[in-house]
């Protein structure tokens, strides 16, 4: 890296000429010669004002030399050490609060601090009963758990009223007796979430007290790995920063309300932080699956019983795999046999509407529920064929 220019623009003036401050030689009188008198010399002129200057110059420095012996007390062994005074601040007063700083403010109090034996993550207020919501991977194996409101405050105890690791949602509780304050967060309809929009969130990340971010929606309609294997789909896509320990935390509109829940990250190679792209559970999952937990119910979530990949030959989801005993197995669907896998049916509509990836497979069929029946059209040495499939209820983890 080069050198930084100096503060002058020519080096070389660093040190100014000192002539002028040397004590001056007293002329010798020379012989009286008349002569015609001549106009004065500009050089002459010039040194005289040079000396004229620098006894000026010398007299400043003694007045002020004179100055700073007298403010110390006028001891020249001794002088008396004055305290700096603080750098004034800017005029102006306060700066106009932001949009971001007026919601967090109105919605910080309901985001809490969720503390297990084995980790934390953040959670926050859905009901002024003391029900609060966070993600399943956070409570995983606890039974228990404690809840921080404020980020001097004491932990209060809460109960887990329940799990699903299908969606990673998980439901607490605490007393409002035990409770500081209970400031519940309203839920958004995620299905009217646009992509551009803006998006807060708010949560505890790396340890850290409470903490916001923002960014904007980066992307709709992705699908995440739950805790036992299988697919979350409608994720929310933000590059708000999230990080460790924002699982269960809310993402946020601009009118404070949850879009959804966040629950992963996307990270480098190396496994570390936030790279800017964030995944969060929709709000409208939660609203369906939270009354569920609340009451101490399991949630039952439809099962087909196929893996299904792209196809290489056109629109559609080719199935590679199907699960012994599920609904796709008794139905009497087929997976290829081959390495390829392409003599496999190839799925092109379920229930009428058009498949042509495997992930409209998966959305379609969690719009249903268990007991439901679904036809399944599939292509299938070049004939097209419609099977008919009464879905079950999916397992613990993915078999």
């Amino acid at each position: 890296m080069p050198s930084p220019p100096p503060l002058w623009a020519d080096p070389s003036a660093r040190e100014p000429e000192r002539a002028w401050l040397e004590e001056p030689t007293s002329p010798q009188p020379a012989p009286h010669v008349p002569q015609t008198p001549e106009p004065p010399q500009r050089g002459s002129a010039r040194a005289r004002r040079w000396v004229i200057t620098g006894f000026a110059v010398l007299a400043l420095l003694v007045a002020g030399l004179t100055g700073a012996l007298l403010a110390g007390g006028g001891d020249s062994g001794s002088t008396t050490k004055r305290a700096a005074a603080p750098l004034p601040a800017a005029a102006g007063g306060a700066t106009q609060a932001t949009r971001i700083g007026s919601i967090y403010a109105s919605v910080a109090s309901g985001v809490v601090q969720i503390r297990t034996a084995k980790a934390s993550g953040t959670g926050f207020v859905i009901q002024d009963d003391g029900t609060i919501v966070t993600n399943a991977h956070v409570v995983e194996g606890e039974t228990s758990a404690k809840v921080v409101f404020n980020d001097s405050d004491k932990a209060v105890p809460a109960r887990i009223l329940g799990r699903d690791e299908s969606s990673d949602l998980a439901v607490l509780k605490v007393e409002p007796s035990a409770a500081p304050q209970l400031r519940p967060l309203a839920l958004a309809d995620s299905d009217t979430v646009k992509v551009g929009d803006n998006a807060i969130a708010i949560g505890y990340p790396l340890g850290l007290d409470r903490t916001v971010t923002a960014g904007i929606v980066s992307g709709l309609g992705r699908e995440i790995k739950a805790p036992n294997g299988f697919n979350i789909d409608k994720v929310i896509q933000t590059d708000a920063p999230i990080n460790p320990g924002n699982s269960g935390g809310p993402l946020l509109d601009t009118k404070g309300r949850v879009i959804g829940v966040n629950s992963q990250i996307a990270t480098d190679g190396a496994g570390e932080g936030n790279v800017g792209i964030g995944f969060a559970i929709p709000s409208n999952t939660v609203r369906e699956i939270v009354p569920q937990l609340e009451a101490g119910k399991t949630v039952a979530h439809p099962f087909l019983g196929v893996s299904t990949s792209v196809s290489p030959s056109g629109p559609g989801a080719l199935v590679r795999k199907i699960t012994p005993n599920s609904p796709a197995a008794r139905s009497g669907l087929h997976a290829g046999t081959t390495a390829s896998g392409t003599d496999g049916d190839l799925i092109v509509a379920v229930d009428g509407k058009p498949v042509t990836s495997p992930d409209d497979v998966i959305s379609i069929i969690s719009q249903k529920k268990p007991g439901d029946k679904a036809t399944v059209a599939v292509v299938r040495n070049g004939s097209r064929v419609s099977i008919d499939v009464t879905l079950g209820t999916r397992p613990g983890t993915t078999p």
